[in-house]
């Protein structure tokens, strides 16, 4: 329990200090650097509640793809440093008036928040359900039995997403030579083949 309790404090206290390092950085590439560690970490923590299916989707999906992508972006784009760094006192009375509005949201979702009556007895069923089967089990069949229309709806909207997304960015451009299928299949053996006859000693 005290090795527990010691390897909880020190990932928190990693998240924390990666995550402030994220808007503290002032390279790009380092922000994303201490993001994939804040999200190593936040791994860790939920591996100690126990919950080892979220676990693994935060680093094969966040740090396997999105922490990736961001790392790959930010090096490909040429960004120029100091000319992002000469709006930031322009933009400061903006971003405070935001983050206090947020704060005060914050503030006032964790003022109105109270604990259920019935979360102890539910949070014990749940416990006494998950000992006699995996984590990953219990969530897939909740997924597949009392959220399987929404969990289908969401794939959905996700496939129509991408399929937008490649939709909006194909253009046809002029000068650029495409793959024709329909014209490579539908073309003759006298359009495909040509035979030259070439006189002895004449060459090519």
């Amino acid at each position: 329990m005290i090795i527990q309790t010691i390897a909880f404090y020190a990932f928190a206290a990693v998240t924390l200090i990666s995550a402030f390092m994220v808007i503290a950085a002032r390279n790009p590439v380092h922000s994303v650097l201490y993001l994939i560690l804040a999200f190593f970490n936040s791994a860790a923590l939920f591996l100690l509640m126990g919950a080892e299916f979220i676990a693994m989707i935060l680093v094969i999906v966040y740090v396997g793809a999105v922490a990736v992508l961001f790392l790959f972006v930010v090096m490909m784009l040429d960004i120029n440093l100091a000319e992002l760094r000469q709006g930031f006192l322009k933009y400061l009375p903006i971003g405070a008036a935001v983050g206090l509005v947020l704060f005060a949201e914050l503030m006032l979702a964790l003022g109105a928040w109270v604990v259920a009556p019935g979360a102890k007895g539910a949070i014990a069923a749940n416990q006494a359900a998950l000992a006699k089967t995996s984590n990953t089990a219990a969530i897939g069949k909740v997924l597949y039995t009392d959220y399987f229309f929404l969990f289908q709806a969401s794939g959905i909207v996700l496939l129509v997403a991408m399929i937008g997304a490649i939709v909006l960015t194909l253009r046809q451009r002029a000068g650029v030579r495409r793959q024709k299928i329909g014209d490579q299949i539908a073309r003759t053996r006298e359009e495909a083949v040509t035979v030259v006859k070439v006189p002895v000693g004449g060459g090519i």
